[in-house]
């Protein structure tokens, strides 16, 4: 595969506070030039999306507003990273907000972009489990529903369509293989 393309220029065309949108003139190395735009994350550490395992075959999800697609969807906790926090401090942060547990074991699966190809966001999948009760305020504008969900009825629940968040998807896909994987 080639080398990188060359950036000859870079431009903020508009900024929020949570993202900025930037235009990228562009080099390859075949002498093409090209502009791209591309989404920019803000400012802190990225996002992380948890998998809360209850038990074995337990996923605790949420059920939230999405403004989106202005309706109520199920999903795994998830959130900002901070700008002082750590991946996994992060992760059980969330955890305590969204759903009132924290977990004694926390490990990273992966981590996962949406639409890379404009986006500059990669969100990371950490699979929480012994967990324990524990609940912190949080920044939702109104109380999560917590709705558990088993995995081995996981094409059942999804055929519902209340749960369309591919990242969401695709985590409970991955800790599903990545128990049946860690099974002596």
């Amino acid at each position: 595969m080639p080398g990188k393309p060359t950036i000859l220029k870079r431009k903020t065309l508009a900024a929020t506070r949570y993202f900025r949108i930037e235009s990228l003139d562009l080099l390859f190395r075949n002498g093409a030039r090209r502009t791209f735009e591309r989404l920019v994350r803000g400012s802190g550490g990225g996002a992380v999306l948890i998998v809360p395992l209850l038990d074995d075959n337990t996923v605790l999800m949420v059920r939230e507003y999405a403004a989106g697609v202005h309706r109520y969807e199920i999903g795994l906790p998830k959130g900002k990273i901070e700008s002082d926090e750590l991946v996994l401090e992060a992760a059980n942060r969330e955890m305590m907000e969204e759903i009132g547990y924290a977990a004694n074991d926390l490990r990273m699966l992966t981590s996962l972009t949406v639409a890379p190809g404009y986006l500059e966001h990669a969100t990371d999948i950490v699979l929480a489990m012994d967990l324990y009760e524990e609940k912190r305020p949080g920044d939702e504008p109104e109380e999560l529903e917590v709705v558990p969900w088993r995995l081995d009825r996981l094409h059942e629940h999804l055929a519902a369509g209340d749960c369309t968040e591919a990242r969401s998807i695709a985590a409970l896909f991955l800790t599903r293989e990545f128990l049946r994987n860690a099974k002596p």
